[in-house]
């Protein structure tokens, strides 16, 4: 069938509005029509080169639909069905699914990696060229291909623009306060950058009962925005130091908790040196691949500091994607407010640009 999807080409490039090939989906996958679907960073690193992605390639990896259709074996989804795309593929019994960490699944590396589908091949094609998949899902088209395993159905009544967010922006923020850090109540929490993820790790640090949420950003709308979700305390770091701000807001002793959403060595080094004794300082930001950052050994052992990252929120999406629409439902997660702006699909290239602009807490695209 005919799409209308969003291609890149090559790095440094706009995205390339076109009406491409779907073909039909094979054993074990599900044709997805999506509604809406989320403007993210990754997507953007990847047009930039930060991060790399085997191209052309639909892009695309957050978002909400329905099934179209299903190929042989599928089970779990039918036709009508309202769904998520799940952006880290994972196998269900490896070591780390095991464990409860599928987003660390060698599955979900190789099709990230290889721009495939399971079976090495893909299903978009545009005047006879394949085009490859992003993260086993581009969202940027009309209809995607995906594996049953990289799909999860959700209620039918949640609206699909909201319900798009869930996939990336909220599960990774908010989940990584609640598995990452599992932040306790009561604690100190800072929280460097505070775009479409970093409010989601405030208002997860909220919701997690945390006494003093620290937010700080170089904008000050970002800010504005932080303080809707849950921050106590902002700090501008275009007009102050962030460390030391923090340090003072907390009496000298640092905060329990530091996430990290930018991604920049400086301000991960920034995050670890506002902790306090044993606290810990978590990355969420997506940097180039030969980016290192050095923190200073002595106050790692003698002060017991950790520092560490965190994908996909570390959760368990099946399990947790739910219980998040539970807390939406009941009044104590923020999917409206996080919504900024909705735009045609054909202005995604717009909707890219106010995002560099800082415009957005998270736009969506419209189909």
């Amino acid at each position: 069938m005919k799409a209308l999807a969003a291609v890149l080409w090559a790095v440094g490039e706009r995205l390339d509005i076109r009406e491409v090939e779907v073909q039909a989906p094979q054993a074990g996958e599900v044709l997805v029509r999506m509604a809406a679907c989320g403007i993210c960073h990754t997507d953007l690193h990847v047009m930039t080169g930060h991060v790399g992605a085997p191209l052309p390639a639909v892009l695309g990896h957050e978002g909400a639909g329905s099934v179209a259709e299903v190929g042989p074996g599928v089970g779990s989804v039918k036709p009508g069905d309202h769904v998520i795309p799940l952006w880290r593929l994972s196998c269900g019994v490896c070591e780390y699914c095991s464990d409860g960490r599928p987003a660390l699944c060698d599955e979900g590396m190789q099709v990230r990696s290889s721009g495939c589908l399971l079976d090495g091949t893909t299903r978009f094609r545009l005047d006879g060229q394949a085009l490859k998949h992003f993260c086993g899902v581009s969202s940027f088209s009309e209809y995607c291909v995906i594996p049953e395993r990289g799909v999860l159905k959700i209620p039918d009544d949640l609206p699909l623009d909201r319900a798009a967010l869930l996939g990336c922006a909220v599960v990774s923020g908010v989940g990584a306060v609640f598995n990452a850090a599992r932040v306790r109540p009561g604690s100190s929490v800072a929280v460097f950058g505070t775009g479409g993820v970093g409010l989601n790790v405030v208002q997860g640090a909220a919701i997690a009962g945390a006494e003093k949420i620290i937010a700080v950003d170089v904008l000050q709308n970002k800010l504005d925005w932080a303080r809707q979700f849950g921050a106590t305390h902002t700090v501008n770091a275009t007009t102050a130091n962030p460390v030391e701000q923090v340090r003072a807001l907390t009496g000298g002793k640092g905060v329990h908790y530091a996430f990290e959403v930018i991604g920049q060595p400086a301000t991960m080094r920034q995050a670890y040196d506002c902790l306090a004794k044993r606290g810990m300082a978590v990355v969420l930001g997506v940097t180039p691949l030969t980016a290192e950052v050095s923190v200073p050994v002595m106050s790692l052992v003698f002060e017991e500091r950790i520092l560490t990252g965190s994908i996909y929120g570390a959760s368990r999406p099946r399990i947790e994607i739910p219980r998040l629409i539970d807390l939406y439902r009941a009044g104590k997660l923020k999917l409206d407010e996080l919504l900024t702006r909705t735009y045609p699909f054909r202005q995604i290239n717009e909707a890219y640009e106010a995002l560099e602009r800082g415009e957005l807490a998270r736009g969506v695209v419209i189909f």
